[in-house]
Parts: structure tokens; C-alpha cells; sequence
């Protein structure tokens, strides 16, 4: 007599239902079973704790100067100014149409060239064999450790020297490639792509470049995809370096932003517009490659 016949005889339907119930669900398999209303309560308030801070700036777009002042802590009825106060931020005169190209420029080629030297670097460290790799891997991993701002000093002066100050070029080089990036990879390559794979590849002929072109990249794929957003944004609101460097006459998004604050003191609701319009291509990118995004940390967190 099975457990639920049993249940069902012994203590009533009740219990016999409930016997049931734990029997499904012992026989679903692992993706089979739904999130019960803890997981959805959590998430739930994740999601509202971090879309507060975003509404709250978009409040104070849509408010007047004169509201703000009057009451720091705006209506949670958006007042209607937003648009208004959107064409003064592209009406400011710092130049907000040339940041957002500067910022499109820098974190779309930065994007490609972390991706690209940090997939280079992964296969070596991962899938070859020379003396001081994991010497050299461990140095790679041991300089995210220093802080960025200990190198700010030299890294000016070499720009400088370079001629390259207040060019996106001295944005764009320097980040050309991260440790974490090379980290990332080698983790990544280290378990998705065989030795047999590759051995096939040089067999049928391919040479090295052909090999990592045509093998290596291909399965690093999601990672990569999963790299390059991050890189994206983090070069989309990066603000020290680029502050430092480029200065105001030819700013990126989150100088021109500073830039704003500098130009209209205190005026919450301009400042605030610009942070929306600066965070809304953001959006846009998760929204469009945010199953990318999902699918590359799954999978590094599986494979790495």
C-alpha cells in the first residue's frame, strides 16, 4: 500500500492530499520546481529597493526648482516638468549631444577591446603550455588588488608625454584590457573548451591565430557576452579618470554631468533630468541583452 493510501486511511483526505503533494514534489526534478512565495517576496522587494532610487531621481526631473526647494522630499506623482527641464539639460550649452557620442565611442570600443585581449590572454593562460604561466596568471590576478587611484599620477604623465590629453584615445588605451577581464576568461576557457578541440585544429591544419579565431572564440562566447556589458557599463558611468583626463573641453556623459552641476548650482531637477537621460540607453542595453547577460553568468558560474 503506497504512502498516500495510507495517509489517506489512516488520518483523513486532508492528509492524504498533503502526502500527495510531497510525493510530486519529491518526483520533480530540480527545474521542475517552482519558486514557492518566499522566493517571489524577495525578489519582489529586491527589485523595488532598486528601482527606488531611479523613480526618486525621475521625481525630481519632473519638479521645479522651486518645488525642491520647498520640499526635498517630492510627491510620488511625477509633476510634470520632466520634458521641460530634458530640453534645458540639451539647451545647457556643455555640449550634452557631443558627451553622449564621446561615451558611445569609448565604452563600445573599450567593450571590444577588453573582450578581445582578455579572450587572447584566457586561451594562452588556460589552453597553453609556456614557462611562467601561472607565475605570470598569478601577477595578472594580483594587481586588482592595487587601487586605481595609486596609478592615476603616472598614467597622466605618460599621457601627456604622448600628447594624448583631453583625446578619448587616453580613455580608451588604458582600459584596453582589465585583470579581471583576463581572470574571467581563463576561468571560463579553462573548463568550456577541450584540449581536443584544439588538437583537432591544429591537426586539419589551423595555426595558432586561425585556432584561437575560429575554436577559442566561438566557445567563449556567452562570457564574452556576459564581459562586454559589464565593460559597457562600467565605461558608461566611469567619471575619475575620464574627469582627470579630458577635463571640460571635450567631456563624456558623466563629466558633462558635473559639468551641469558646476553650471546651475543647486538646481536638483536639471541635474536629475540629465542622470535620467544619461541612464536610460542603460535600460535600453539591459533590456536587449539581458538574457545574454543571464546566460553568461550562469554559465561562468557553472563552468568557472
Amino acid at each position: 500500500m503506497s504512502s498516500v493510501a495510507s495517509a489517506h486511511q489512516l488520518a483523513g483526505a486532508g492528509a492524504g492530499r498533503a502526502a500527495a503533494r510531497r510525493r510530486r514534489r519529491s518526483q520533480m526534478t530540480e527545474g521542475q520546481r517552482r519558486p514557492g512565495w518566499v522566493t517571489y517576496t524577495l525578489l519582489s522587494l529586491v527589485i523595488l529597493i532598486s528601482v527606488i532610487p531611479l523613480y526618486y531621481a525621475f521625481l525630481l526631473s519632473s519638479s521645479t526648482a522651486g518645488d525642491i526647494a520647498r520640499n526635498p522630499i517630492p510627491s510620488p506623482i511625477p509633476q510634470g516638468h520632466f520634458f521641460e527641464n530634458v530640453m534645458r539639460v540639451l539647451n545647457s550649452g556643455i555640449g550634452f549631444w557631443g558627451a553622449i557620442g564621446n561615451s558611445v565611442i569609448v565604452s563600445v570600443v573599450t567593450a571590444f577591446l577588453v573582450v578581445f585581449f582578455s579572450t587572447l590572454a584566457g586561451y594562452s593562460f588556460a589552453k597553453l603550455q609556456f614557462r611562467g604561466r601561472n607565475g605570470l596568471l598569478a601577477f595578472v590576478i594580483g594587481t586588482m588588488a592595487v587601487p586605481t587611484q595609486l596609478g592615476i599620477i603616472p598614467l597622466f604623465i605618460i599621457m601627456s608625454n604622448l600628447g594624448w590629453s583631453g583625446k578619448l584615445i587616453a580613455v580608451i588605451v588604458p582600459g584596453a584590457v582589465t585583470a579581471f577581464g583576463v581572470f574571467w576568461m581563463t576561468q571560463y576557457l579553462s573548463e568550456a573548451l577541450p584540449y581536443e578541440l584544439i588538437e583537432a585544429a591544429r591537426v586539419d591544419g589551423c595555426s595558432m591565430i586561425r585556432t584561437f579565431w575560429h575554436v577559442a572564440l566561438p566557445a567563449a562566447r556567452p562570457a564574452a557576452a556576459m564581459l562586454a556589458l559589464f565593460t559597457f557599463v562600467g565605461s558608461w558611468t566611469n567619471f575619475f579618470w575620464p574627469f582627470i583626463v579630458l577635463g571640460s573641453s571635450n567631456p563624456t556623459l558623466p563629466v558633462a554631468l558635473q559639468l551641469l552641476q558646476a553650471s546651475y548650482f543647486k538646481d536638483m531637477s536639471l541635474i536629475m533630468a540629465g542622470v535620467v537621460l544619461a541612464t536610460l540607453p542603460l535600460l535600453a542595453l539591459f533590456a536587449v541583452a539581458g538574457r545574454h547577460l543571464v546566460s553568461g553568468i550562469m554559465a561562468g558560474a557553472v563552468k568557472g
